[in-house]
């Protein structure tokens, strides 16, 4: 059972998502996320100004004057999250922690999708792939990709992105959009991102915390991994151990990065101040632009 106070966070997750995709992106989604082909829809009497290349030449030699054949978009795209639930995600210093701003993610998306009748999966994994919710449609499948990133209990804590990339080229064998949600505190991903980017449309969204680079406190401060375990007594009070802890979390932040862009697929950076749903935007008019 649910506690009052986790349902009232999903409940408001929920709200505020689907609130957002009525009022800020209607249209950005569909416009930058296409279907995978067009498909046949009709045929009609030739007009100055068609495509020769689209006339019917069957119909009109039946017919006795020229036809052209009419394809529309084939709309239906299935997008599937993979959400990082290690240990890491469970840290957080602002309003919200990684967990909760990749459950809000994973809201709008799937909002975005719902609204333009396309399926949404889910992919959730640690130092494994831990549970995999089938594409569906529906506004109850939104609600339960919610409570499930924002409830999960997993069983391990490292993280393997690797191995949550090729469990997606198994179960989705036809192209998908496809996010990545994590803090990509992970090695060797690199080459696996780079080869499935040419079938699925990948995107990272590489989240962090503002104190993910500052040595918190004063004194001596006991700083643990949260996948590993392993800890350290580190001097807070001391200026050049709170350099060099900031200078080396800043370098790993920047290794994710390079590394994320080194595979061809975009990044949307985002920490758990900000608002997900102004930077999701930002990231849709980006790709509009590209697309025009």
């Amino acid at each position: 059972m649910l506690s009052p106070e986790i349902i009232k966070k999903i409940k408001k997750i929920h709200i505020r998502s689907r609130r957002q995709v009525d009022t800020m992106m209607a249209g950005q989604y569909k416009s930058v996320f296409r279907g995978t082909g067009m498909e046949f829809e009709e045929v009609r009497e030739y007009t100055p100004g068609d495509e020769v290349k689209n006339i019917d030449w069957k119909v009109s030699a039946r017919m006795g004057r020229p036809f052209i054949k009419l394809y529309k978009e084939e709309r239906e795209v299935v997008v599937m999250l993979l959400v990082d639930m290690s240990a890491s995600g469970n840290f957080g210093t602002a309003s919200r922690m990684k967990r909760e701003t990749a459950a809000e993610i994973a809201s709008i998306l799937a909002f975005n999708a719902i609204r333009n009748n396309d399926k949404v999966g889910v992919i959730l994994f640690t130092d494994r792939v831990e549970k995999y919710i089938p594409p569906k449609k529906g506004s109850a499948h939104i609600w339960r990709v919610i409570k499930e990133v924002f409830t999960f209990k997993p069983e391990h804590a490292g993280t393997d992105i690797e191995d949550a990339i090729q469990f997606l080229g198994r179960v989705s064998r036809k192209k998908t959009v496809s996010f990545v949600v994590s803090d990509f505190l992970a090695e060797g991903y690199e080459k696996k991102m780079k080869v499935a980017s040419k079938r699925h449309e990948l995107i990272a969204v590489l989240l962090s915390d503002p104190h993910d680079f500052i040595l918190p406190g004063k004194g001596l401060v006991l700083a643990q991994d949260f996948e590993t375990g392993d800890s350290v007594i580190m001097d807070a009070s001391d200026r050049r151990t709170r350099e060099n802890y900031g200078r080396l979390k800043q370098n790993e932040y920047r290794l994710s990065l390079e590394t994320i862009r080194k595979t061809g697929v975009d990044c949307i950076e985002l920490d758990t101040r900000a608002s997900v749903a102004d930077v999701l935007i930002k990231y849709f008019r980006y790709r509009e632009r590209l697309v025009r």
